[in-house]
């Protein structure tokens, strides 16, 4: 009895069980490097704006603007993608990127997500795959472990004497804990324009 039968069949059975945005079925968006040839729906596709994070800043570089893109892809391949792009910025310069509490001063409980580092023209842009959408810090306070969302985005100068030019000598305010050698300039970027609400759900 001939085997090519048996394997056809087989082959075939296979084939019906790819998912749809594989053998070329109907689908939306694609989720970037991230997802492969996992597609989306438009509600879990999340983009918004972030503004300067002070009057300071805002006048130091008024042109500076920047977009965050997130695809919600966890369930389908384990992580988020989440695409920073920024332009207007001081050029050749470290930028540290968190995902925060909120999205001014005390800013509550944050993550340190990426670098953002800009080019000789202030453009820059980071893709980070980690968990977006269901991010939130975990820490025992009082004897009880306290759970707090992380639903906005805010980058730091990483080096204070980066935005030393935006501010009156000796009115530059003292470093901060934002970034990975525990002093960072002031906040450059940030997602206060969702206030009250957040930009990520």
């Amino acid at each position: 009895m001939s085997r090519r039968p048996l394997v056809l069949a087989t082959s075939v059975a296979a084939l019906a069980l790819l998912p749809l945005s594989i053998c070329g079925g109907a689908a939306s968006q694609d989720a970037s490097t991230n997802s492969g040839s996992v597609e989306l729906a438009a509600d879990k596709v999340i983009q918004f704006e972030l503004v300067q994070a002070s009057d300071a800043i805002a006048n130091c570089f008024p042109d500076a603007a920047a977009t965050v893109k997130v695809f919600l892809t966890a369930d389908e391949v384990g992580t988020d993608t989440f695409i920073l792009k920024a332009k207007g910025l001081r050029p050749n310069t470290t930028f540290a990127v968190f995902l925060t509490e909120l999205p001014v001063a005390p800013f509550g409980a944050v993550q340190y997500l990426a670098d953002l580092k800009t080019n000789p023209n202030g453009k820059g842009s980071v893709e980070v795959n980690a968990i977006i959408g269901e991010a939130f810090s975990s820490q025992v306070v009082n004897g009880q472990r306290d759970h707090v969302n992380l639903k906005h985005v805010v980058f730091w100068f990483a080096d204070p004497a980066d935005a030393s030019a935006c501010f009156a000598p000796g009115a530059a305010p003292a470093p901060g804990p934002f970034d990975g050698d525990g002093a960072s300039g002031p906040a450059a970027m940030s997602s206060k324009n969702a206030l009250p609400g957040a930009p990520l759900p």
